[in-house]
């Protein structure tokens, strides 16, 4: 089996349902807006991993498991540190093929979106929109690996 084939299989079950065998990571250092964002992104998949901050999300993906059944990362750090920029650069150098979703709060975060795995929103978006955009990115990333 080709690596990422058992990340997404497709089922029939009356009307297409694209089940989704893979991890979200969210990446939030606001413990309020992490539990939102965890709610709104378990409606629809299925397994959503929460770190802290840029240094948990980093352990998380070296382990190797962990990494491959690695399908989205949603990124809200807004604290000191390795902010948003700094963490995304470094995060798509070791797994470039892994769309990463930046919830900025400055217009300067739509910098961001230079890489095509890579996709900017407002924090201040709808629930609706930003469960709308991690579907497409996950199914987009689920298309090309399968």
């Amino acid at each position: 089996m080709k690596r990422g084939h058992s990340r997404c299989l497709d089922f029939n079950l009356g009307a297409r349902v694209l089940f989704l065998m893979t991890t979200v990571l969210l990446v939030d250092d606001d413990p309020l807006q992490a539990r939102v964002r965890r709610s709104i992104l378990g409606r629809h998949f299925r397994q959503v991993e929460r770190a802290a901050d840029a240094a948990e999300a980093f352990i998380l993906v070296e382990d190797n498991y962990f990494a491959q059944h690695l399908g989205l990362v949603v990124v809200g750090l807004d604290r000191p540190g390795l902010g948003s920029v700094a963490f995304v650069d470094e995060l798509t150098s070791r797994l470039p093929s892994v769309p990463i979703l930046v919830l900025g709060l400055k217009r300067e975060d739509a910098a961001l979106c230079h890489n095509s795995n890579v996709r900017f929103l407002p924090r201040a978006v709808s629930a609706e929109q930003f469960l709308a955009v991690s579907r497409q990115m996950m199914e987009q990333y689920c298309a090309r690996v399968a």
